[in-house]
């Protein structure tokens, strides 16, 4: 705590990046394009904080990176980035960098979300980066939204504050939505991921004496071999055909431990062509032969001689 009480303090505070900060900004939506100032700087916004102002930035060209408190996100469009006020924050954009950020107080916006929404808060206090599908989009268009934060920002007409405020609570909505949509993805993906892998399992368990290829396993749960191997890097670490050896070898060591099988008998019980192809196979994948594997797997079984060491 007192490390990153110190670096805040060490952090410079700003009203908007490179102007001083010390102005309430009590009544403020402010609108810019992204390259506007970024290209200032050299798209590279060092980190920063705002003291009482929310920024949400809508990438809608090129990408970069974000720091926010202490994490990286990579900014791919389009996305939106939400940076709520006393977040330390930096920017390393490339060149081509495009789209729009409302910079809004956010002691305003709150009042208002007290009063309509109270469950946007969260969104609003939460850094996040959100990626967007302007095709899936539903109401009215983040596009849209900024422009006409954009416009109440320059028209400096009777209650601009109020209407660009208003308008920036419809972009947490937009936000507030994205963000559930993306946890219920997610949720979903690991559901699918953890169904996909009991179902490899409960496969491996049932052809682990018939060698089979990758491919018939990935045609019964209904992905591609390429899935399929993915699925397994990111669950055990191994492509499938090792998933599907160690599979194998797994019963190999029980039939050479536990039965009274032949060497022979045991490698035709597991799918192999003849005993020399099995030795060689499991001589690779444990480092014995399958007679060397059986005696050692004899002699730890066997009951200790009387006298002899327990």
């Amino acid at each position: 705590m007192a490390h990153d009480q110190e670096r805040r303090r060490t952090v410079l505070h700003y009203a908007l990046y490179g102007a001083e900060a010390g102005q309430s900004w009590v009544d403020m939506v402010h609108y810019e394009p992204i390259p506007l100032r970024a290209g200032r700087f050299d798209f590279e916004i060092k980190p920063h904080v705002h003291d009482a102002l929310i920024q949400v930035l809508y990438v809608t060209r090129g990408g970069g990176e974000t720091f926010i408190d202490g994490r990286t996100w990579a900014v791919v469009a389009p996305c939106l980035i939400v940076v709520p006020a006393h977040s330390v924050h930096g920017f390393h954009f490339r060149s081509d960098i495009d789209g729009h950020v409302i910079t809004a107080a956010q002691p305003a916006l709150e009042s208002l979300a007290m009063t309509a929404a109270p469950e946007l808060l969260e969104f609003m206090r939460t850094p996040t980066v959100l990626s967007v599908d302007p095709d899936a989009e539903r109401g009215t268009p983040l596009e849209t939204l900024f422009q006409s934060i954009g416009h109440e920002a320059e028209s400096h007409e009777r209650w601009q504050f109020t209407a660009g405020a208003a308008l920036a609570i419809a972009l947490f909505v937009k936000v507030g939505r994205l963000s559930e949509r993306a946890q219920l993805s997610a949720s979903s993906e690991q559901r699918t991921m953890a169904t996909r892998i009991e179902r490899f399992r409960a496969l491996l368990d049932r052809h682990c004496r018939e060698r089979l290829p990758v491919a018939s396993y990935a045609n019964e749960m209904g992905v591609t071999t390429g899935q399929l191997s993915r699925i397994c890097r990111a669950t055990f670490g191994v492509s499938a055909i090792e998933a599907i050896d160690a599979r194998s070898i797994h019963e190999a060591k029980r039939l050479l431990g536990y039965s009274t099988l032949s060497v022979k008998q045991i490698a035709s019980e597991l799918g192999f062509q003849d005993e020399a192809y099995f030795g060689r196979f499991f001589r690779k994948q444990t480092g014995l032969r399958p007679t060397e594997y059986r005696l050692a797997a004899h002699d730890r079984s066997m009951p200790p001689e009387k006298g002899g060491a327990v």
